[in-house]
């Protein structure tokens, strides 16, 4: 069953988990852009970037959600394996 998967292929769950990552990453910079001024004493920024801050939130849970799908997945795979054994008995 190894040999048949691809090593580069994708699997179900991996490009959420990739587009949690790019959405995590682009919040940090929201939040470090938002904080920045606070602790520089220079202006706030406007209230919609304290929003943008939230994208890390998002992009957390899209990666929780890719990781769990991946999960599922492999535990189909898993039962499939065992019941094709268990049938060749």
């Amino acid at each position: 069953m190894r040999d048949e998967t691809q090593t580069n292929s994708a699997g179900p769950g991996d490009r959420l988990i990739s587009a949690g990552a790019i959405v995590f990453f682009i919040g940090v910079v929201a939040t470090v852009v938002t904080v920045a001024p606070l602790f520089l004493g220079a202006k706030p920024f406007p209230t919609f970037m304290y929003g943008l801050s939230m994208l890390m939130a998002v992009g957390f849970v899209l990666a929780g959600a890719g990781l769990l799908r991946s999960i599922a997945a492999g535990r189909r795979r898993a039962r499939a394996g065992a019941e094709e054994t268990a049938g060749s008995r």
